[in-house]
């Protein structure tokens, strides 16, 4: 498919499924580029709805037939919708105008640009959030697309500060990111998950190996040292390739992007890096794992600011007001939504949400609180999304909701896309946490099961008290839950 040229000509596009992140986020991008733009979804609605609405896109809140426009040069897709099924589609196919998934779309568009994806099992959102501030505080002529809303994005998924560079949030879900065109790949994390799609961890290593060899001559890999996986995937891919450039990150990482310090200072989270070591940047984000995501970023920007510098005959590197931009950007940068998204505090509590759903980054996140509130008492919800993943994940699960002092968990939430005929349910998770509970942690802490989330709520009015932090996790609708308890306590 020929982008640019449908580009050139202003041709319409069509989107079915287009309040998702992804898909809608993408329509922006094209919006901008004075394309004709309409779509199609469900009636449920989304924060995307705000941002369609605002913008002045137009879109049915059901799918018929009638609704594609015939002169529509393309329609793009969720992958969640297929012409069998979807009447649009086979609208669409039935008037002769190609259809196309958004991923491959989204690849399509990177062709365009010196395009940079951020990829990993956890980070990818944060760290790709991260980049876009920077790119801002650099004045990088580029493009941005995260997986979710951010709020220094203005609340949207995207940021357009030109038209020369773009970075964009890759998935690996069905190797959805294989469509991508990188010239720079940022390499958070590798670990065993999405088991319906990578039964074992060779699965999903072997396709972020897919993925980085991907990258063209002297393109880089910015990967993280501390986690084994990413730097599992580099030493594969240094075997098959030498003219890749490394850059490694993290609190293990030799060269200029090792983090030489860390502390939490006044609900600060205060680093410092070998290239930048006269600067000290800070987080108003708790966690380690968010200042590994601000290194890869930074590791990012930097070599763009190099690139667009040097070729421009200027001096390479960050001048002193663009890296004292970028120490304001980072330190007011307030999160995406659901990744440690505060919603705010009543009655002394503090309200918080939070995406996380797999142990690693359960654990991660939990820990960074209990660091940057040491005084508060951690009051959690879980609820677990996908089968497969609970059960192939179970003990590790179990073990990482131990930094919370009251866990509250929930059924799973199912996934259309998966078929499971194991026994475990939410039940066994909760089962096994309450023995790990048992065995490490005091007789205060406690845990609790609540089939549906919103039913634990009378419960929880009884237990919340003055100086705690509750938090939703995972990326069920528990979500919900907290949003109830915020707006009723008082």
């Amino acid at each position: 498919m020929d982008l640019g040229r449908l580009l050139s000509q202003r041709a319409r596009l069509y989107f079915v499924g287009i309040k998702g992140t992804g898909a809608s986020a993408l329509a922006e991008l094209f919006f901008h580029a004075g394309l004709p733009v309409s779509g199609s979804d469900t009636a449920e609605v989304f924060y995307t709805d705000a941002i369609l609405k605002e913008l002045g896109i137009p879109y049915y809140e059901h799918f018929d037939r009638s609704h594609v426009p015939p002169d529509a040069a393309l329609v793009i897709h969720s992958a969640a919708y297929n012409a069998e099924t979807n009447p649009e589609m086979a609208e669409a196919l039935k008037l002769g105008i190609p259809l196309l998934k958004y991923t491959d779309a989204l690849g399509a568009y990177s062709a365009l640009f010196d395009s940079s994806a951020i990829a990993g099992v956890h980070g990818k959102t944060t760290t790709t959030a991260l980049a876009g501030i920077l790119f801002r505080a650099a004045r990088l002529p580029a493009k941005v697309l995260a997986g979710s809303a951010v709020s220094a994005f203005g609340g949207r998924s995207t940021l357009n500060l030109g038209d020369k560079y773009f970075a964009a949030e890759t998935c690996e879900y069905r190797r959805h990111f294989m469509a991508f065109k990188p010239r720079n790949i940022v390499l958070t994390s590798v670990e065993s998950d999405h088991q319906d799609c990578f039964p074992g961890y060779d699965d999903i290593r072997d396709a972020f190996v897919e993925f980085v060899l991907t990258l063209p001559e002297n393109g880089g890999l910015i990967y993280c040292a501390d986690d084994p996986g990413a730097s599992e995937v580099t030493e594969l891919v240094k075997h098959r390739r030498n003219d890749i450039t490394l850059i490694p990150y993290g609190f293990k990482a030799p060269g200029d992007y090792r983090i030489i310090s860390c502390n939490v200072q006044n609900e600060r989270t205060c680093f410092r890096l070998e290239c930048f070591s006269d600067t000290e940047f800070k987080l108003q984000i708790p966690g380690r794992h968010i200042v590994l995501d601000a290194a890869a970023a930074l590791a990012l920007a930097t070599l763009l600011v190099k690139k667009e510098f040097s070729a421009g005959g200027y001096t390479e590197g960050w001048t002193a007001a663009q890296l004292q931009n970028a120490v304001g950007e980072l330190e007011a940068f307030a999160g995406s939504r659901r990744r440690s998204e505060i919603l705010g505090e009543k009655g002394g509590v503090l309200f918080m949400d939070d995406y996380g759903h797999h142990p690693t980054a359960i654990r991660s996140t939990l820990l960074g609180l209990r660091e940057f509130y040491p005084r508060r008492r951690i009051v959690l919800s879980f609820m677990s999304h996908t089968y497969s993943r609970t059960a192939a994940l179970l003990d590790d699960f179990a073990e990482s909701f131990l930094p919370a002092d009251l866990v509250f968990l929930h059924k799973i939430y199912a996934s259309a896309r998966e078929v499971y005929s194991g026994g475990v349910n939410g039940k066994t998770l909760f089962d096994k946490t309450r023995t790990v509970f048992e065995n490490k942690r005091a007789a205060d802490s406690k845990v609790f099961y609540v089939d549906e989330p919103e039913d634990a709520a009378l419960q929880l009015k009884t237990i919340l008290r003055k100086g705690d932090l509750f938090i939703t996790m995972g990326a069920g609708d528990n979500w919900r839950l907290g949003k109830k308890m915020f707006e009723e306590v008082s």
